[in-house]
């Protein structure tokens, strides 16, 4: 890319209401300083966890000392360790009893977490965590908890499926994660996460992470939490690694204007938003026909194309992915370098929560917004909720920058099993650089689902690589290969 501008509950009958929560600030000290196991910090500091976030070090002694929490925190912040250790801390893993529980809005998202808490449970031993999410047949997750499991990690109507099937049983439990809660609520969850929250039994800690505080927050406040302290981070986003330009077009110009800021900055990954379906159907057909390898986002899609859609993406397999906030929810994309407003939304803490999936870590990031005269007031209002001047620049300074077309770095081939014949990153990855044919830099993301196994190429090698996996074994087995 041209510029390169991480407790008691309050629904038992004798709970006292939710109040006026304490305010937490933090400056970020070591998890060090954490009263921790030492196997615990060894492990934290495998892994790379030495310096907290400034979640972590808001959040963590106040989780790990008990109290019921609300904490505001955007994905990417590091909020899944600061609910993630204390509940760890608390299992007993030689009961195979649900002990903590961890609702998300999507399924995306619920696999990341379940993935992050095995390896922060790393230092214990044989701890069991299982994804409980719509999508997937509930018959083999039946199966599964009949076997026990110490934690579950799912989303809210799912989880209420096996509620009252009673294949899922609480009673042990005594740690509640909501996960972006904000993002559950608007996807229509309230009553959900409250049914989910009453089968819960009345004594135990509830964490709820929100990356903005809407009225039902409060509500669910106020009715699952006891006494909650609150950690609320000024700074949502580093608005120093995010810039933003704003370009004046006319409505039909969008879609063509999106073609033009893409061939101008020619970022590799690209995050595209817009209000409605239909819009994204519309862009998607004028990338494609300017030989822009786009994918989109919505609720038509059946889970496993989703799923398919995702692991391109995230494997730097396809240039654009155009979403709808409500099918972009609980998405967290590493390395993605421009986020682009086709529509401009109406809502300033929408605008923040877009544009902050790109600036991530120690990435910069653009934010290029598209704007009608009728979207000035809008802009005017995220300019004056964010505290900044917009920086506006006209589309006729936009000029492609190569004559080279602009095509994702790798390709993404499945194979046919996963986790169910015991297949492992380790597995594909030797199978395609053990003998000195490919390097370790020509593999990108490997990703083992439980029917699919997902790896990502180089370009140049994909044709290779497809015969060589087609032709070769994994675990000794033939596989059936296939381009994405």
């Amino acid at each position: 890319m041209n510029s390169q501008p991480q407790t008691p509950a309050a629904d038992a009958p004798d709970a006292t209401p939710a109040t006026a929560p304490s305010s937490v600030t933090a400056t970020g000290p070591a998890f060090a300083e954490l009263v921790l196991a030492p196997e615990v910090l060894a492990n934290l500091n495998q892994l790379g966890y030495v310096t907290m976030t400034p979640i972590q070090a808001a959040a963590l002694p106040l989780a790990l000392a008990g109290h019921d929490l609300i904490a505001q925190a955007k994905t990417g912040s590091g909020k899944t360790a600061t609910f993630a250790l204390p509940l760890l801390g608390k299992l007993n893993a030689r009961s195979l009893r649900v002990q903590a529980m961890v609702l998300c809005p999507t399924r995306e998202l619920a696999d990341q977490v379940a993935k992050e808490i095995r390896r922060l449970a790393r230092a214990a031993e044989n701890i069991k965590v299982l994804t409980l999410c719509g999508g997937s047949p509930i018959r083999p997750q039946i199966n599964s908890l009949e076997h026990g499991a110490h934690v579950v990690v799912g989303t809210p109507g799912r989880l209420l499926d096996h509620l009252q099937r009673d294949s899922l049983k609480l009673d042990a439990l005594n740690t509640l994660v909501l996960d972006e809660a904000d993002r559950m609520l608007d996807m229509g969850f309230f009553d959900d996460i409250v049914a989910v929250a009453r089968a819960c039994p009345p004594h135990r800690q509830t964490l709820l992470f929100s990356a903005t505080y809407p009225d039902g927050i409060a509500k669910l406040a106020a009715q699952f939490l006891r006494q909650p302290r609150e950690v609320k981070l000024e700074e949502q986003h580093d608005s120093g690694k995010i810039r933003q330009r704003f370009y004046e077009v006319e409505h039909e110009q969008r879609l063509e204007a999106v073609v033009q800021l893409l061939l101008h900055y020619r970022p590799v990954s690209t995050l595209a938003f817009c209000n409605t379906r239909q819009q994204c159907r519309d862009l998607l057909e004028v990338l494609q026909a300017h030989g822009i390898q786009a994918l989109a986002l919505h609720g038509e899609l059946e889970q496993r194309e989703r799923d398919q859609v995702l692991v391109q993406f995230a494997s730097r397999s396809c240039s654009v992915l155009v979403a709808t906030d409500v099918a972009a929810r609980g998405l967290d994309i590493a390395g993605l370098e421009a986020v682009i407003n086709v529509d401009v939304t109406p809502d300033p803490e929408i605008h923040v929560h877009r544009i902050g999936r790109t600036g991530r870590a120690d990435d910069n990031g653009w934010a290029l917004s598209l704007a009608s005269r009728a979207d000035q007031r809008r802009i005017a209002g995220i300019a004056q909720a964010q505290g900044f001047e917009p920086e506006w620049h006209k589309l006729d300074e936009l000029q492609p920058t190569s004559d080279a077309p602009l095509l994702p770095p790798m390709a993404t081939l499945q194979i046919l099993g996963g986790r169910k014949e015991k297949f492992r990153p380790g597995d594909v990855l030797g199978a395609l650089t053990g003998d000195g044919a490919f390097t370790r830099e020509q593999v990108g993301k490997i990703q083992v689902t439980d029917a699919y196994t997902y790896v990502a190429v180089a370009r140049a090698i994909v044709d290779q690589a497809l015969r060589k996996l087609a032709e070769g074994t994994l675990k000794g087995k033939r596989v059936k290969v296939r381009l994405l």
